[in-house]
């Protein structure tokens, strides 16, 4: 169990040290992780982004709680989440110490403007795996042995598009955009629609 704890704490560490750009940029890396442990299943994790995504607080950090859990009980959970924080704090500690001296320095500047690429292909990666996984039955898989680094593309069971997925996301975009009564609510009367509806109907499957 020690064992299982120190994984936690590093894989959640590594992902909140590189995962630049917020929540939805921890999603590639949770997917690594996922697939590397066998800790849960692709569907599991898209399962838990949308628990995350509807509780309060940072995506991230909402993650790596629910997996820490999901694997080791409360001490997963809290040993996961702390590897997940851990790197936000050391970085803040180290930039409230030296802010005044390099808040003007040009290579510091250049070096956030450079991360500026890299924080956007993470959360673009991580919305088009969100998108193919309940919209679609495709699937990005790593690479096998010998076959590169880009990620392939893997076909599921049944129907190429989920329907009911697609189905649910217009009703969604008309409401939320063009209906007046509607468009205006809090989002968390959607996401309490979509959590019903998930339910009853089975939006989140094919």
């Amino acid at each position: 169990m020690i064992e299982t704890y120190l994984k936690l704490y590093w894989e959640f560490f590594k992902t909140g040290l590189f995962a630049v750009g917020g929540g939805m940029a921890t999603v590639p890396f949770l997917q690594n992780i996922g697939e590397t442990t066998g800790w849960y299943t692709y569907g599991d994790l898209m399962n838990m982004l949308a628990v995350s995504e509807s509780t309060p607080g940072p995506i991230g950090i909402n993650m790596a709680t629910y997996v820490g859990f999901t694997v080791a009980g409360i001490p997963g959970a809290v040993i996961a989440t702390v590897g997940e924080i851990t790197p936000s704090i050391v970085v803040i500690l180290i930039i409230a110490a030296v802010l005044k001296s390099f808040r003007e320095n040009v290579y510091v500047d250049r070096a956030f403007y450079g991360l500026r690429p890299a924080s956007t292909g993470l959360i673009a990666g991580a919305g088009v795996t969100v998108i193919l996984e309940i919209l679609t039955a495709i699937q990005l898989m790593k690479p096998a042995a010998g076959e590169g680094i880009l990620n392939r593309l893997a076909l599921g069971s049944g129907a190429i598009l989920n329907i009911r997925g697609l189905l649910l996301a217009a009703v969604l975009l008309v409401l939320t955009n063009w209906v007046k009564p509607t468009k205006g609510l809090h989002p968390i009367v959607f996401i309490g629609i979509s959590a019903v509806a998930g339910v009853v109907f089975g939006f989140a499957g094919t």
